[in-house]
């Protein structure tokens, strides 16, 4: 009984998940992709809000990559993007230094999104992708929440 009511539990989450992020236009995946980080770089809330601070820097650090090519390719045509990449990405060797900011694949979860998704250097495109983002890590933690309930139910009535 216990597996079904976690599978119950997992399969509407995800299920809601889906619902509200087609309903709102937003990309799937990138909820997703959040979903995951949450489970994969700690499953509390100070984990969760720096995961979600380092996945939001490595999003300005696509933006930093594309503006600063952009800027240097009429001078270095070919090699601007590549050398922008090489300095930007080998920053983080300095950066991951840095109490809380040292979880480099939230970073490059980051530039995943902010290259999957290509959204206009404006800040009101750039700024709706935290809302799957956010979407994600929290319908991640309520799965998380209702299958711990199931587990401490199923204890205390063993």
């Amino acid at each position: 009984m216990k597996t079904f009511l976690t599978a119950l539990v997992m399969g509407l989450s995800g299920a809601i998940a889906v619902s509200v992020s087609f309903s709102a236009g937003w990309p799937t995946w990138v909820m997703f992709i959040a979903w995951v980080s949450y489970f994969l770089f700690g499953r509390d809330l100070i984990s969760t809000c720096l995961s979600l601070l380092q996945i939001c820097a490595g999003i300005l650090m696509g933006i930093s990559i594309q503006l600063s090519a952009g800027i240097l390719s009429p001078v270095l045509a070919g090699i601007a993007f590549p050398l922008t990449v090489f300095l930007l990405i080998g920053s983080l060797a300095y950066l991951s230094q840095i109490k809380g900011l040292n979880n480099i694949p939230a970073w490059f979860i980051g530039l995943i999104i902010f290259f999957g998704v290509h959204p206009e250097i404006k800040a009101v495109p750039v700024m709706k992708l935290i809302i799957p983002i956010t979407a994600g890590f929290a319908f991640a933690m309520l799965n998380d929440y209702g299958v711990k309930s199931i587990n401490r139910l199923k204890t205390t009535q063993q």
